[in-house]
């Protein structure tokens, strides 16, 4: 072993340290269970594993033979740096990668919008008057594209799944970069542990050096991955982490023991993180933060131009899937009788059966056609699911009225198959809550689908708005 004799490695009794001999005993028997250790320089001996355990852990007291005098490089802090705007998204494209449909979706996104981006930017910089911002080293990691969590959204984007939670992925790599953040993308185990250092091995051991990273943002995916990889680490580092969770998560369901106790022990959940750490898709709870996206702003122009040229009997419908149209039949012959309805349902070669004959579909479209559809239409109708996504608020923007299905009871884990696992009781009152609450009459419409009278009665009202 590294300097040390047997006489200077006998197991100290320190009550500092009340750990210290029950893993001494852990590792002779275990030491060989990860590699880990022996990369550490554990090598079978109980001078290694004291090192080891009061060098790399923190489990026994430092031993005084050993040389602590130099400070290794890595723990130097290194100077702060200005985070200045950025205008040019060309190295966050480079950045974000290819090889999977869902990074292309989120790429054509940043694209579409790297002018307002851009405008953005030197907005807020004139508002904050060019003063001094801390530059971060920021890890964005998205677990849910991982191939080792499954990657079910990749295949997905082509064939009309929900794509929400790729609008909010490409806005928060774009608003960090944008902001002048220095940012490291991982969308796959490997590259995770290379940015964080982790060892060889099995996870059993803690990070080669200190966190590279003063914050990391990820999902459920991404932290599951990140308790196997980084050992102890993560328990040490958790406050740096960021959580994106569409939903939001209780904190019945955050807290442990109290989930194990009373029953809120779910497939997510019960990481003991601080509440605000977990960062939601719309503002449901003060719980948790808000991170949102980001919505398109028209200039006095395109506003204009939109409202020249809507069509006053077009609605389009919210749903990409053959899947969402089943049993809608009964309320889109009402519809029929007042409006051209147009839907944008995935098909590969026929028609698919489930949407009706009268319904003009033009496929799956790219969201560039897809705006200029809702740019026309002056109606945008929500069949249920998904549940609060993006596109609404997008085609509001665009000066559609947005009708919804009140649900009645309100969904929630309780009841629905959709939230059984998640970590919240929250009930959602309609298809897309936030913008029934926060946005309203005239321009969001909420009603009950299963009320013929009820549904035949907006669909008047709305025929009748400017």
């Amino acid at each position: 072993v590294r300097d040390g004799t047997s006489s200077q490695c006998e197991v100290p009794r320190d009550p500092r340290y009340p750990d210290c001999a029950s893993k001494v005993d852990w590792m002779r028997a275990r030491w060989t269970s990860d590699p880990c250790y022996a990369f550490y320089g554990v090598d079978g001996s109980d001078c290694s594993f004291l090192i080891y355990l009061s060098e790399v852990e923190w489990f026994c007291p430092p031993l005084a033979w050993r040389n602590y005098s130099t400070t290794p490089a890595a723990l130097k802090s290194s100077a702060k740096r200005q985070a200045a705007f950025r205008t040019d998204l060309g190295a966050l494209l480079d950045q974000v990668g290819t090889g999977k449909e869902s990074l292309s979706f989120m790429k054509r996104r940043i694209r579409r919008l790297a002018a307002q981006w851009a405008t953005a930017a030197q907005r807020l910089d004139l508002k904050l008057r060019r003063r001094w911002r801390e530059q971060k080293k920021i890890l964005v990691h998205v677990g849910f594209l991982t191939e080792e969590s499954g990657d079910v959204f990749s295949p997905k984007v082509l064939k009309g799944g929900p794509l929400g939670e790729m609008v909010q992925w490409a806005d928060i790599l774009t608003a960090l970069y944008v902001l002048g953040h220095n940012l490291k993308i991982s969308v796959s185990v490997k590259e995770l542990q290379g940015f964080l250092g982790v060892p060889p091995g099995r996870g059993s051991c803690p990070l080669t050096g200190p966190l590279p990273f003063d914050l990391i943002y990820t999902d459920y995916h991404g932290l599951q991955q990140m308790k196997q990889h980084m050992g102890l680490s993560l328990k040490k580092h958790k406050c740096h982490i960021r959580v994106i969770d569409t939903f939001g998560t209780e904190p019945a369901y955050n807290h442990e023991e109290y989930a194990t106790l009373h029953g809120y022990r779910t497939n997510w959940g019960y990481w003991n993180l601080n509440t605000r750490q977990y960062m939601t898709m719309f503002p449901h709870t003060p719980d948790n933060s808000f991170m949102g996206f980001v919505s398109e702003e028209l200039n006095q122009t395109e506003k204009h131009n939109i409202q020249q040229n809507k069509v006053k009997n077009m609605a389009v419908v919210y749903g990409k899937e053959a899947s969402m149209w089943k049993g809608k039949e009964k309320f889109l012959e009402i519809l029929h009788r007042y409006m051209e309805v147009h839907g944008t349902v995935y098909y590969e070669t026929q028609r698919p059966p489930e949407v009706p004959a009268f319904v003009k579909n033009h496929g799956l479209l790219p969201q560039q056609d897809l705006q200029q559809l809702l740019r026309k239409a002056k109606l945008f109708i929500g069949f249920g699911f998904p549940y609060e996504g993006p596109a609404p608020l997008e085609a509001i923007a665009n000066g559609c009225i947005f009708l919804q299905p009140k649900f009645r009871p309100p969904h929630s884990s309780l009841n629905h198959e959709f939230f059984r696992g998640k970590p919240t009781s929250r009930e959602v009152s309609s298809q897309h809550p936030y913008a029934e609450q926060y946005i309203g009459r005239p321009h969001v419409m909420t009603v009950d689908y299963n009320n013929s009278a009820e549904f035949e009665t907006a669909v008047h009202e709305i025929m009748r708005m400017k």
